[in-house]
Formats: C-alpha cells, sequence, structure tokens
C-alpha cells in the first residue's frame, strides 16, 4: 500500500516548528546525498514523523547573519532558515547610510571635542618646566594617548563583538567577560607604559647623547601610573556603554570606540601633566618616590595576570596580544618624536593645540571602520574559517569606498564625516583662543589636506589589513584596532608638521605660525 507523506509541524532543539514536507528533498548527512521521500515512510507505508534537529552551529550562523547591517550581505541560506529561529538576542537594526552616520555623529563630535580638550590642555602644559627641562614627555603623549587606541578601543571592539553575537546576554558570561578584560587591559596597560617610558629614553637620547637616570625614572614612574589609573577608569567607562547601547537596541560598534576616545585623550593627558608634574616636584627632596612609584604598579602585574588567565575569553590575548600593542606603541613613539622635536621649536609651538585633535579623530574614524568590519566577518564565522579563508590582497580603493557593500558605505559616511567635524573643532579652538595659530583660508586648506588624506589612508588600509588579519588566523579585534590607531598617530602628526612647516617656508604670517 502506498501513501503520501504527511506533512507536520515537528518542534525543533531551539523551539521552532520545522515543517516536512512530502515534496522537500532533505540532506541526509550521513551518506552525504539527499533524502527521498520514501526514506520517511514506515514498515506500513504511512508517513513517519521526522524531528529535524538543527545544530549548534546553524544556530549561531541564522542569529548571526540575521544581524548583518545591509540586506545584500544576507546569504540565501540565511533567508531560507529565517523562519527557523527561537529565543536570540536582540539584533542590531539593519543600518542605512543615514542611520550609520546618525548613531556616529554624538560620539563622533563627543570625542573630537574632547580631544580638542586636550590639545588646549596640551598647549598650557608645554610650557611647564617639566616640558622644558624633561622634553622626553612629549614623546610620551602620542604613545598614551595612542594606549587609549590600543587597549580601551580594542577592548571595546572585542566587548561590541561579543555583545552582537550573544555573548554577554547571561548575568555568567557579562561577569566573565567584564573582570577577564578588566585584568587584561591592567596587565598590557602597565607592561607597554613601561616600554612606552624605555622608547622615550632612547628616543631622546640618541639625537642628544645625553642621558640622565634621573629622568629616565621619572619618565617611568609617570608613564606606568597614568596609563594604569587611565586604562582603568576608561576600561569601566567603555563596559558601561556596550550594555547601555545593546539595552537601547543601538549597534555597540558605532558608539563605543568613539567614546572610548571622547573622554580618552583628555583624562590621559590630564593624568600625565599632572603625574609627571608632582614627580618632578619630588625629583630633588625625595629621589626615592619615583622609584617607589614606578615599583608599586609593576608588582600588582601577578594579581592581574592570574585573573586573565583563569578567563578563557582572555587567555589567548594574554599569551599572542602583545606584538600588535608592542609594535604600535613603537609606532606612536616614531610620532611623539616628530611632536617632540617640532613643538620644540619656537617656530611651531601652536602645532601642540592640533596634534591630539587630528590624531584623535582619525583614530576614532578608522576604529569604528574596523570594529564594523570584524563584526560582519564574526558573523560569519570564526577567524581563518568561512568564506575569507584566503589571505585578501591589497583592495582597489573603489571596492573600498565605492561599491555598494555596506562596510563600503560605513567607509564613505565616515569620510564625510571628516571636514565638518574638523570645522567644528577648529572653531572650537578658535573661539577659546587656544594655541598660537590664527585660522587663515590657506591653514585650513593646509589642514583639512592633512585630515583627509590622513583618514582616506586610514580607511583604505583598514580595509585590507582587517581582512588580512582574518585570512590569517587571527582575531581583528585584538590585532588590527592598535596598529591602525598607531598609524594614524604617525600619519597625523607627520603631515600636520609638514603642514606647518609649509606654512612657514611660504611666509603665511597672517596665521602667525610660530608666535
Amino acid at each position: 500500500m502506498t501513501s503520501k507523506l504527511e506533512q507536520k509541524e515537528t518542534p525543533q532543539a531551539n523551539g521552532a516548528v520545522l515543517p516536512i514536507v512530502g515534496g522537500d528533498c532533505l540532506a541526509s548527512p550521513e551518506r552525504g546525498q539527499r533524502a527521498e521521500p520514501a526514506d520517511f515512510l514506515g514498515p506500513d507505508g504511512t508517513g513517519v514523523e521526522v524531528v529535524v534537529l538543527e545544530s549548534r552551529a546553524n544556530a549561531k550562523g541564522v542569529r548571526e547573519e540575521d544581524a548583518l547591517l545591509e540586506n545584500g550581505s544576507q546569504s540565501n541560506e540565511s533567508d531560507d532558515t529565517s523562519t527557523d529561529r527561537g529565543p536570540e538576542p536582540a539584533s542590531p537594526l539593519k543600518e542605512t547610510s543615514f542611520s550609520i552616520g546618525l548613531q556616529v555623529l554624538f560620539p563622533f563630535l563627543l570625542a573630537g571635542f574632547g580631544t580638542v580638550a586636550a590639545g588646549m590642555v596640551l598647549d598650557i602644559v608645554q610650557h611647564w618646566d617639566v616640558f622644558k627641562y624633561v622634553t622626553e614627555v612629549f614623546i610620551l603623549v602620542p604613545a598614551l594617548l595612542g594606549l587609549k587606541g590600543n587597549l580601551e578601543m580594542t577592548l571595546a571592539s572585542r566587548l561590541s563583538t561579543a555583545a552582537n553575537i550573544g555573548q554577554m546576554d547571561s548575568p555568567k558570561e557579562l561577569w566573565k567577560m567584564i573582570t577577564g578584560n578588566m585584568a587584561l587591559i591592567q596587565v598590557q596597560a602597565t607592561v607597554v607604559g613601561f616600554l612606552a617610558s624605555i622608547a622615550a629614553v632612547v628616543f631622546g637620547w640618541i639625537p642628544d647623547g645625553h642621558f640622565s637616570i634621573d629622568h629616565a625614572v621619572l619618565l617611568c614612574a609617570s608613564s606606568v601610573a597614568t596609563a594604569f589609573i587611565a586604562s582603568l577608569v576608561l576600561g569601566m567607562i567603555m563596559i558601561g556603554v556596550i550594555i547601555g547601547s545593546r539595552k537601547m537596541g543601538i549597534n555597540p560598534d558605532n558608539v563605543a570606540t568613539p567614546i572610548a576616545a571622547s573622554l580618552g585623550d583628555l583624562i590621559t593627558l590630564a593624568l600625565l601633566s599632572g603625574i609627571s608634574w608632582g614627580l618632578y616636584k619630588e625629583l630633588e627632596s625625595k629621589a626615592y618616590v619615583n622609584p617607589l612609584v614606578c615599583a608599586f604598579f609593576i608588582s600588582l602585574l601577578p594579581i592581574w595576570i592570574v585573573i586573565a588567565k583563569r578567563n578563557s575569553a582572555t587567555r589567548e590575548v594574554l599569551y599572542s596580544g602583545w606584538e600588535p600593542v608592542i609594535i604600535a606603541m613603537a609606532i606612536s613613539s616614531v610620532g611623539g618624536l616628530i611632536l617632540d622635536r617640532t613643538v620644540s621649536d619656537p617656530n611651531f609651538a601652536g602645532m601642540a593645540v592640533f596634534t591630539p585633535v587630528i590624531n584623535g579623530v582619525g583614530g576614532n574614524l578608522v576604529a569604528v571602520q574596523a570594529s564594523r568590519i570584524s563584526t560582519y566577518l564574526h558573523m560569519s564565522g570564526v577567524p581563518g574559517d568561512g568564506p575569507e579563508t584566503a589571505p585578501r590582497k591589497c583592495p582597489s580603493p573603489c571596492s573600498t569606498f565605492f561599491s555598494s557593500d555596506v562596510n563600503s558605505r560605513s567607509a564613505r559616511v565616515l569620510f564625510l564625516l571628516v571636514v565638518p567635524g574638523h570645522l567644528v573643532f577648529l572653531y572650537t579652538i578658535s573661539s577659546m583662543q587656544g594655541g598660537h595659530t590664527t585660522l587663515t583660508l590657506i591653514f585650513i586648506v593646509f589642514y583639512m589636506t592633512a585630515a583627509l588624506l590622513q583618514v582616506l589612508i586610514l580607511l583604505y588600509i583598514a580595509d585590507w589589513m582587517v581582512h588580512w588579519m582574518w585570512g590569517r588566523d587571527l582575531d581583528p579585534d585584538n590585532f588590527s584596532i592598535p596598529y591602525l590607531t598607531a598609524l594614524g598617530d604617525l600619519i597625523g602628526t607627520g603631515l600636520l608638521a609638514l603642514s606647518f612647516h609649509v606654512l612657514w617656508l611660504i611666509g603665511d604670517r597672517d596665521s602667525d605660525v610660530g608666535d
């Protein structure tokens, strides 16, 4: 006796209902072939109820693909299984250019005003005795401000990705991510701060041929203390921002990294100035204070290492995440050397107020883009797996900025924010009578050219670097942002110094460069 397969609704493991239809051809995983309707007939020829269990990997893939930022980036498989979905974490809304710009705009402006405040602080403290007589402190400025990019922005990108793919939904998972990541950034901040002080001593000693042990210890104590305290404060702020944005239905990738920088530059520079000034005052009467401060923060390292090792989410980064932050610190220190040599010349003292602004804006924008691309890739699998397994060759500028791809769309939005953003920041600096430079038309043209060129280069490098690291089985959340923000410091400082030199050579006296 023959019988048609009965159509039934069978509950899946994840709570979804899947209809079994006689005409459907289902895959037989064990034989690697398609199953025919006869395979589902019972001994008496009647239809058999078939329960199809959805694998954990596929369920995760459905959730992740549903969170993709553009319809065009969704695969057909995601469309086919869009009804096979049970309870899942809230996904970010599908984004248009307008929604991307709207979500990025406020954090971008907030971060920009933070860099303006940092520039105003640097413009004031450059005349303090500690900056005059221990000029190597200038070398620490980009390195420690870049530490925000090396650590806080990496933390923001890592937690944003974890939040978007549902790894922070339960209180237990959330607590594990917080404790592990906070301990990790304290380890990295202490070590990188110590290495930054060594780099400052070396870069200051090589050109002058003069070495002072007291100044070296002062730089070490100031750098380590600043890095530790700034990372602790900013890390807690970042965790609150990501949790809050997730609950409000905002994509954390759009807001977390700029807000990481909103107060980051100001807090870090204020701490560096205050701590170095205080330790410099104690240098003559209480010389033992500097080594004690340095030893205290280094002695806390074993505690943070133990906590970070106990967390599986941060254990791998603790062992393998040093290369990017150390190399990025060295790159930023080269930018600091450029700043030291330029600002020390009275003709270019006005550059100090603009350096944190141009570096901060470029770093913030490229960090947003890198975080978005990384999240996009994580939704399709794990590093080294999926459609992006092969290391990517250098993309063409057209594919980076002019394709219909969602990441290309966000690159255009971020690039278009450069000019209006910098105009607002320059006006703010001028209205607060900051710096030693009058904002003439020719100065604004040179400044904007440097800013646009910096962001254009960084967005292009980010498109290549994130995909290349993904294909090399490296997590871009941990590896890409340190390099990108450090390159932003170096490119921004170099282009700004070049602009000031050109303005001085062509005799733009109306801008009062050097007064």
